[in-house]
Formats: C-alpha cells, sequence, structure tokens
C-alpha cells in the first residue's frame, strides 16, 4: 500500500511539473531545471516540443517497406525468437507489454497479455509505430537511442499527455562491434512501475546480445597499413607515416625480403646479411624475431618471406624498368641501395640497380634520362656523351652536358 502511494504521490508531482512548465516550454529561453525533474528529461521536453504536440493521440506509422519485410532482415530476430518464450512469460505474468525496436526507434516486434496489447495499439505502441524523440517526444525508448544508456522515463515525465499513465523500462541492444541495433522495452501502468523492472530489461538484453556474439563475431580489426620501405639513397621504414622501430641490420633483412619474395633460406639469408663472418645462430634468429615484433607477424617461419604488405622504392624501380618505363625508375631511384651497408646481398643488390638503371638511361632514345641521371653521376662520361648525342644543336642543355662531360673526362 505504501508503495502505491508514494507511486501516486510522484505521478502527482510530475503533472504538477508538466503543468507548470510544458505548457510555456516553446516560449521559454532555458530548460525547465531543478525540483524533481531529471536533467534529461526537461532536456528532452525543450527538444521535442519542435517537432511534437503534447496533446497527440498516438505515435506516427513509419514509411518504406514493411515492418514484416524490415523485422525478417533485422539481426534482433533471430535472438528475440530464440527468447520470445521468455519474453512472453515475462510480459503476461507481471502485466507488461514487450517491444523491440531497430536503430531508428521504429518498433519491429511486441508481444503482451491481451489488455495491455490493446491499450498499446491505441497509443501505436506496435510494430509500425515511430517511437524516435522527434516522432513522440520524451519517452524511454528515444532518451536509450540518444544516450546508449537504459532508461526509465515513468508517467508525466513523457511529453506526450496519452502516455502519463505509462511507465517504460529501456535498453539498448549493440552489435558486437558496439554500434546500436535497437532497444528492447518493456513498458506498463504507472501503478505497476518496480524497480526490479529494469533489472529484468538488462537481463534480457544481456541474452540477446550473448546470442548476437555467437551469431556474428565481432569484426576483424583493419589490416595495419602496409609498410614502405624508402632504401635508394635513405634507409627508412614507416607504417602509416610512423617509423617502424627496427635497426640497420633488420632494415637489411625486410629490403632482402621484398626484393625477393620468393624468400629466403635459413642458411641462405644469413650468407646474405653476414657473408663469412662467424655469427651465431641465435644472433641472427633474434635479429629476425625483432623485425617480426615490429611488423606484428608479416614473416613466414620455416621459409623466410614476407606474408604481410611490404612496398618498397627499389622494388619499384625494378618494376618500372620491367615495363620500359624509365621515367619512372628515374623518379624512384634517388640513390644507391641502403648506402651504409655492407652486408653482401646489399652489395649485390645494389650493384645490380645500379647497372639496370646506367644501361636502361643509355639505351633511352631522348635525351632526358641521360640529363636526370647525369645529375648524379657527375664522372659518367659515357652517360654525358650519350646526352649530347641526343639533345638537338638549338637545345638550351646543350651547355648543361658539355659542362659535365668536361669534368668528367678531366678526373
Amino acid at each position: 500500500m505504501s508503495q502505491r502511494s508514494d507511486l501516486r504521490r510522484r505521478r502527482a508531482t510530475l503533472e504538477d511539473e508538466w503543468s507548470r512548465w510544458v505548457p510555456h516550454l516553446k516560449q521559454a529561453r532555458r530548460s525547465p531545471g531543478g525540483g524533481t525533474l531529471r536533467p534529461e528529461v526537461s532536456e528532452s521536453w525543450a527538444r521535442s516540443l519542435t517537432s511534437v504536440d503534447p496533446d497527440r493521440d498516438s505515435a506516427p506509422a513509419s514509411d518504406g517497406r514493411s515492418v514484416a519485410q524490415r523485422w525478417a532482415a533485422s539481426l534482433l530476430r533471430r535472438p528475440v525468437d530464440d527468447l520470445s518464450g521468455e519474453l512472453h512469460s515475462i510480459a503476461d505474468d507481471a502485466g507488461f507489454v514487450t517491444a523491440v525496436t531497430d536503430e531508428s526507434g521504429t518498433i519491429l516486434w511486441t508481444c503482451g497479455g491481451q489488455t495491455m496489447r490493446r491499450r498499446a495499439e491505441r497509443v501505436n505502441f506496435a510494430p509500425g509505430g515511430r517511437w524516435d524523440e522527434t516522432a513522440m517526444g520524451t519517452n524511454a525508448l528515444s532518451l536509450a537511442l540518444r544516450t546508449g544508456r537504459p532508461s526509465t522515463v515513468f508517467s508525466a515525465e513523457h511529453l506526450v499527455t496519452a502516455l502519463h499513465g505509462w511507465v517504460c523500462y529501456c535498453a539498448p541492444v549493440r552489435a558486437p562491434d558496439g554500434r546500436i541495433l535497437g532497444v528492447l522495452d518493456l513498458s506498463t501502468s504507472w501503478d505497476r512501475s518496480h524497480p526490479l523492472a529494469m533489472s529484468t530489461v538488462r537481463t534480457l538484453v544481456s541474452a540477446i546480445e550473448s546470442r548476437l556474439r555467437t551469431e556474428m563475431p565481432a569484426p576483424r580489426s583493419p589490416d595495419p597499413a602496409p609498410v614502405r620501405l624508402t632504401v635508394l639513397g635513405a634507409e627508412r621504414a614507416e607504417r602509416g607515416g610512423v617509423p617502424l622501430p627496427v635497426r640497420p641490420r633488420q632494415l637489411e633483412i625486410l629490403t632482402l625480403l621484398a626484393l625477393e619474395p620468393d624468400g629466403f633460406t635459413s642458411e641462405r639469408l644469413r650468407d646474405a646479411l653476414y657473408g663469412d663472418r662467424p655469427v651465431t645462430a641465435s644472433t641472427f634468429k633474434a635479429e629476425v624475431s625483432h623485425l617480426r615484433r615490429a611488423l606484428g607477424g608479416g614473416i613466414a617461419t620455416r621459409r623466410y618471406a614476407l606474408t604481410a604488405p611490404v612496398s618498397c622504392d627499389a622494388v619499384d624501380v625494378l618494376r618500372a624498368l620491367k615495363n620500359g618505363d624509365i621515367a619512372t625508375a628515374l623518379r624512384h631511384y634517388r640513390g644507391p641501395l641502403l648506402p651504409r651497408s655492407e652486408a653482401p646481398g646489399i652489395l649485390e643488390w645494389r650493384a645490380h640497380l645500379e647497372v639496370a638503371v646506367r644501361e636502361a638511361v643509355l639505351a633511352s632514345s631522348g635525351p632526358e634520362a641521360a640529363l636526370w641521371y647525369g645529375e648524379s653521376a657527375p664522372y659518367d662520361a659515357e652517360v654525358h656523351e650519350h646526352a649530347l648525342r641526343l639533345l638537338a644543336p638549338d637545345d638550351k642543355r646543350r651547355p648543361i652536358a658539355v659542362g659535365r662531360l668536361s669534368t668528367a673526362l678531366r678526373a
């Protein structure tokens, strides 16, 4: 009896607050505050009045596809179907009507006893009814969707007077990736309000989310950005613009693996790094292990090869030369491969790249390649002579080639 009296007093107080504020709130310059009103309720009243008439008698119907089609396609349908027996039992035994909405606040499914269902249908608390804040003002469903938190709205906390006889308990249902798929709501008459109702809602939502995790596991984290190697005239490894924490020896390993995608046996990679130097197997394996950690994996274990995307300016040069694109090759070729490295495998690839680029320059049919390459090869007389042969007699760039050739011949 005491509980019913407390609920009656609370309802009367909220009716007074509603009567004092809502009719004049459109003209007010601030939301009502203090007293018995919760801030989220008063703020929602102020927002809702821009689109909702407090005297409306029911929720508007949604447009678009039929509710049956939307419910059939909803990710919530199967877990709710699995729990439908429990949901029906709770609704019938406790005198609730239960509803599930989509992420927009449109009701897709309901259950409940005949009496409560009839009451709910009078205000279109039924499949197809829109209960978002812009459509139906302050209510538990709209607050839960807006805040992403469980919400209770009692009696005259509702903006619409047709709902003052209700109390609603609601919580958002989230997919494994965290997005809100909709809300689960338990509603009943104000005099049946009970603090355990929210615990019931939370338990049911947890059960639905558990089934969602089983049916649609959280998506894999997006693949990290590919590693980018800049090793021609430079010594740099980056991922997404951030330097990778690798030592020079590990950068040599990464460069060799990028240049030879078929990979290395353990013995051959050791020879490419150390040659005849006496280096223990544990030292070699430690370098590879550190590199693998820096990459977050990315290196096969039985045969050393890259298993993650790595781009490299030296590889870009070789690809361009293979395609006969000397301009692109020269744009990427900014100097010798890892200029400070003395690893045998790097020395071999350095010589290969230098010869390949130079031969492509000497085979070019236009002067541009020879002029560009000659800028960084001041003593290569053959390249400067090739440029002069290709330049027209009146070409303003001839003096540059003549000067370079003179310097090379005096050396």
